[in-house]
């Protein structure tokens, strides 16, 4: 399939890009990596007279940490979140997702603000991110604005973000001590799979190494975007952490999803899923909890 004609603007910084944007508007749409609009637009699901690429914009890479907090250029790809050494210690829970996300060539393009922006209900990385209460920043012309990303999804392929903003950064909170994270999916296949489920999980252990301080769940694939799992959370807060507490946490998570049936599955297949994807990343979860 060809790509329908557009023409192709590769604005230098932040402020150019705004420029353009502010010029298009509806008409633009924003190229990172490329992964997921390039197929759109083949697709014509997706039809921009206009494409901004940001591959030129060096204001939107990078990772730092000041202040108590983690700072994310939204350029940064999926296979230096998954590789680079900051991430894996601070963020285990992102690296593991990251080093799934499709295949190595997809991993050196896909930017960690492509694949929130696309807002697939099965996309890996909004899945660590929501447990980990990530925000994210939304900047324009007239400003920037934070946005926490529990209410950055609308619905399948659809946020929050207006058509002249870009996302720039996502912001996290450090981790706190005796924090650990898990995140697995399952497909149709091994690898380059959209997953038929997936879900991530991060426990912080109090002081005596047993008790469940802080609990997060997050499910894809069983919503129409990417969710949270309260159930399973409240299941989990205040009680010592057990293989028989996340079977519990697992069942109860599937009150929290919303599966369809479609080619790939039935619904009462997905529901079955959650849970046993839910008990295995709370074990990741505590089992690295306990390393820290």
């Amino acid at each position: 399939m060809l790509l329908p004609a557009f023409e192709y603007n590769r604005p230098t910084g932040l402020a150019e890009a705004f420029e353009v944007l502010d010029h298009y508007a509806e008409k633009a749409r924003v190229l990172a990596g490329g992964t997921d609009l390039l197929v759109n637009m083949k697709r014509k699901t997706v039809v921009p007279q206009q494409l901004v690429g940001l591959e030129r914009v060096a204001e939107l890479l990078g990772v730092r940490t000041e202040n108590g907090r983690i700072e994310m250029g939204a350029r940064e790809t999926a296979a230096r979140l998954a590789g680079a050494a900051d991430i894996v210690r601070d963020l285990g829970v992102l690296a593991m997702a990251s080093a799934k996300l499709g295949s190595p060539q997809v991993r050196n393009l896909a930017t960690v603000g492509g694949n929130l922006c696309t807002a697939r209900p099965a996309g890996d990385l909004p899945l660590p991110l929501l447990v980990l209460d990530a925000r994210v920043v939304l900047a324009g012309s007239a400003g920037e604005r934070e946005v926490a990303l529990d209410s950055f999804f609308l619905g399948p392929g659809q946020t929050v973000v207006q058509p002249k903003e870009i996302l720039t950064k996502v912001v996290i909170d450090r981790v706190e001590p005796g924090t650990g994270g898990g995140f697995v999916k399952l497909g149709l296949r091994r690898t380059m799979e959209i997953a038929l489920v997936n879900a991530a999980a991060l426990l912080t252990l109090d002081v005596d190494g047993k008790t469940i301080k802080k609990a997060r769940v997050a499910l894809g694939a069983v919503a129409p975007t990417p969710i949270r799992a309260p159930e399973a959370e409240n299941v989990l807060l205040g009680k010592v952490a057990s293989d028989e507490l996340f079977a519990h946490a697992g069942k109860a998570a599937k009150q929290d999803a919303r599966p369809i049936t479609d080619h790939r599955g039935s619904a009462t297949f997905r529901l079955d899923i959650v849970s046993v994807l839910t008990r295995r990343a709370l074990h990741q979860a505590w089992e690295n909890a306990r390393k820290q």
